[in-house]
């Protein structure tokens, strides 16, 4: 007992100094890279941080509500929220997550509260993947990314809905709960205020670390892959949509700013775009690391590279169609 405690307190003493630094990170960005000659490393820096800025206000978003869904929505609610039939509860949680207007950072620990609260796990993970990836801030932003191309927007939301309920079926199909280990809490029993805290820092210690990881491998990999390696694989229709769904895995962009970045790629084809902005919203670096953290490390091998698959299938199609 005295062991366990002892890890508890060593483990919140380094969780709350790794806050600390990357705050103080953030703070003092500009002076550090002043330090630095390296332009490889300063970029890295830029990046690093960037990825946590745009990130965690969304993480943040994600792990308070994930706390009200656990601490005070009573388990009926979802029994009536959802249809019983676990295919019919699919499509129901991915059309819900349209209206979330949330990033894939927040989106990981929503659905593990969901999965919590007696929610199916295709349900839960279809949520997880719709939730990021169509909601009106996300098609909004590519709106104004694409004005001269309004089909973008349809061809987003069409192919990522139909990503989310492919899933969320083949997960009914295919998946086993044995593969998704939730970590164990240890709040029952205590008063509302109190649980509702405990479950904030405990989301917070396993979405938030491996976020650290996400974005310290997307910032590793910014500056190793050459940019005139996008010139030559830009030409094949086909390489330059592998190339892009790969790139939109490596950079882990949040979803609010994909767009953006997806738009200034004008050397590629819209379906090649397409493909970038269909993939990147529900598999990337930092959102594999925070499944592993939420999920299990068996969870987050089997489930990331399926989707992988079925999103850029999805996004080819919908390219060939509508775009």
């Amino acid at each position: 007992m005295t062991d366990t405690l002892e890890r508890k307190r060593t483990r919140s003493v380094e969780v709350e100094a790794l806050a600390v630094i990357l705050v103080l990170l953030v703070i003092f960005r500009e002076s550090i890279s002043g330090f630095i000659d390296g332009a490889a490393l300063q970029t890295w820096i830029t990046v690093f941080v960037s990825v946590l800025v745009q990130a965690v206000p969304f993480l943040v978003f994600g792990v308070l509500l994930s706390a009200v869904i656990a601490v005070f929505v009573p388990r009926s609610f979802w029994a009536r929220a959802l249809p019983r039939h676990p295919a019919l509860a699919v499509p129901a949680a991915s059309v819900a997550g349209v209206v979330l207007p949330g990033c894939e950072c927040g989106a990981v620990p929503i659905a593990g509260s969901l999965i919590r609260r007696g929610v199916t796990p295709a349900a839960a993970l279809a949520f997880l993947l719709a939730a990021p990836a169509i909601n009106p801030i996300v098609l909004t932003a590519t709106a104004v990314a694409f004005p001269g191309n309004p089909e973008m927007v349809l061809a987003r939301g069409l192919a990522s809905l139909v990503v989310a309920v492919l899933m969320g079926w083949l997960w009914l199909r295919l998946g086993k709960t044995e593969w998704i280990r939730l970590p164990h809490r240890h709040d029952e029993g205590a008063s509302k205020g109190r649980a509702f805290w405990s479950a904030c820092r405990h989301d917070v210690v396993h979405a938030g670390g491996f976020l650290v990881v996400g974005a310290a491998a997307a910032a590793t990999i910014n500056v190793v892959v050459p940019e005139a390696w996008l010139q030559t694989l830009a030409a094949d229709p086909v390489l330059s949509v592998l190339a892009l769904a790969v790139l939109a895995v490596l950079l882990s962009i949040c979803s609010e700013a994909d767009a953006f970045v997806a738009a200034s790629l004008s050397q590629f084809s819209l379906t090649s775009r397409l493909v970038f902005l269909v993939v990147g919203p529900m598999v990337d670096l930092k959102l594999i690391s925070m499944q592993a953290g939420v999920f299990g490390r068996g969870f987050a091998v089997r489930f990331a590279p399926a989707t992988f698959v079925v999103a850029v299938l999805a996004a080819v199609g919908a390219g060939a169609v509508l775009l």
